[in-house]
């Protein structure tokens, strides 16, 4: 899962080009030695730090036509802005960052040793108050998680979990994949002939891959929904300028689930399985083993990046072969394969829209001059729609012969770990539902997340008819 730095960017009070807001120091001193602030007060403090000034700023900046910031708030369509930057240059400067939209430009972020992400500093205006009023559940975006580290924490901890998504592990689970999908297909058709209504989100995009996942490390079937509660929550508390009730009930869930995942972890202490998170519990690296913050952290995010790629692939691929019947014929004619279909599905709509990294040491990017402290926004959602790459970038053509140049997944260090997981259930998915189903078509109702970072459907309600005459 690849995520934005923006939003850490902005609280902290690094530099940027948006002026730093200026704390009065007795305010600052009040919230920094008051160690037991009601629970209410500094819940809604932190929020003003990490959303309330950032979304006033994020919004104001759209509103007087900044780039970036047109693009962050445009939600589902982002077309039109992206193809503005585009079209501004290489490397355009935009109110919180510096933003690349090309193929090269975002691979050279992602992969250069000059561009790092990990936690930004501690001397901004408003990271002290941050700080001192900030929930102490995980969060995805907060070290010691994997998206948050660098070298050689990042090293370790990956290390530790990296077995599971293999190549070799992944093709172990494809026949269970499989015999998930059809399970959950029949009660999909039991639905679709009683009359009832059939929302593939809910029925099958979500519950297929938290199934895999959920399987792997352990975790209980009746829990199964737990998870699912977890990436909802999760998934919003990716963007910048969340308000004060979304934010609330992001936190609240994110807690719930650090307290119930700690519950799991001891548990698996004192009773371990064949599976990874009771693997994790007494692996070891260098002879040390992890913290039980780091424990958390990974194992949550492992969760969240077995399943949550792979819901916004199933959803999207969906959704585009529905409304592109020249398409999906030509999948199930044998002009094109699953495999590159899953792969065009990526590059058109990718599950993620951007991500960001902070520049370690001054250098150039692209012939721009891009100097220490400063951010670069990767525009994935743009490489991937790069006509220096790919022809006709916005045909969605699932015979493309270079689909799979897309950079949906990130690249470096922080390739989504999940990837070959990803690409095998969204195939395995795709091909089982269409094989089921002759005829989809989407009904009204279908919405897009209100995520600005991750995209998919929240809601995708279809009607659905017999199996095709010939599927492949």
């Amino acid at each position: 899962m690849a995520l934005t730095d923006v939003s850490r960017r902005v609280r902290s009070g690094l530099r940027t080009a948006a002026p730093s807001p200026v704390v009065p120091p007795g305010l600052r001193r009040l919230v920094t030695s008051t160690p037991r602030l009601p629970a209410l007060v500094r819940e809604t403090v932190h929020w003003g730090v990490v959303h309330g000034v950032p979304g006033l700023v994020l919004r104001r900046a759209a509103r007087q036509g900044d780039l970036q910031a047109r693009m962050i708030m445009a939600g589902g369509d982002v077309q039109g802005p992206i193809e503005t930057i585009r079209a501004a240059g290489p490397v355009v400067r935009a109110k919180f960052s510096n933003v690349v939209t090309s193929h090269v430009g975002v691979r050279e972020v992602l992969t250069r040793d000059e561009f790092v992400t990990g936690f930004p500093g501690k001397d901004g205006p408003l990271s002290s108050i941050a700080e001192a009023t900030a929930p102490r559940s995980i969060h995805p975006l907060e070290p010691p998680s994997l998206l948050a580290t660098d070298p050689p924490d990042h090293t370790r901890y990956r290390r530790l979990v990296t077995g599971v998504f293999t190549m070799r592990a992944v093709q172990k689970l494809q026949a269970r994949t499989e015999e998930l999908a059809t399970e959950l297909l029949d009660a999909v058709e039991e639905k679709a002939r009683r009359g009832e209504p059939v929302d593939v989100v809910a029925d099958y995009c979500a519950p297929l891959p938290v199934s895999v996942i959920a399987e792997v490390l352990g975790v209980p079937e009746e829990e199964h929904e737990r998870v699912l509660a977890f990436g909802a929550a999760a998934a919003p508390s990716l963007d910048l300028g969340l308000g004060l009730t979304q934010y609330r009930s992001v936190h609240r869930a994110l807690a719930q689930f650090d307290d119930w995942l700690g519950h799991h972890l001891a548990e698996l202490r004192r009773n371990p399985g064949d599976n990874l998170l009771s693997q994790l519990v007494h692996a070891e690296v260098d002879g040390a083993g992890l913290s039980e913050t780091e424990l958390r952290a990974t194992a949550g995010l492992v969760l969240a990046a077995g399943f949550e790629t792979t819901v916004n692939l199933l959803s999207n691929g969906i959704a585009l072969l529905a409304t592109h019947p020249d398409q999906l014929a030509k999948v199930r004619s044998g002009e094109a394969t699953w495999t590159n279909t899953v792969e065009e599905v990526l590059r058109y709509d990718p599950p993620v829209l951007l991500t960001a990294r902070q520049v370690a040491v001054d250098t150039e990017l692209l012939g721009h001059r891009v100097n220490v402290g400063t951010l670069v926004a990767a525009v994935l959602w743009g490489a991937n729609r790069d006509p220096e790459v790919f022809d006709d970038p916005h045909t969605f053509d699932v015979t493309r012969a270079n689909a799979r140049e897309h950079i949906s997944f990130s690249s470096g260090r922080h390739h989504c770990l999940g990837a070959s997981l990803a690409r095998m259930e969204g195939e395995v998915g795709l091909r089982a539902f269409f094989e089921r189903f002759g005829d989809v078509e989407l009904s009204v109702g279908a919405t897009r997340r209100t995520t600005r970072i991750l995209r998919g459907y929240e809601t995708l309600p279809v009607v659905l008819g017999p199996p095709p005459h010939a599927a492949v």
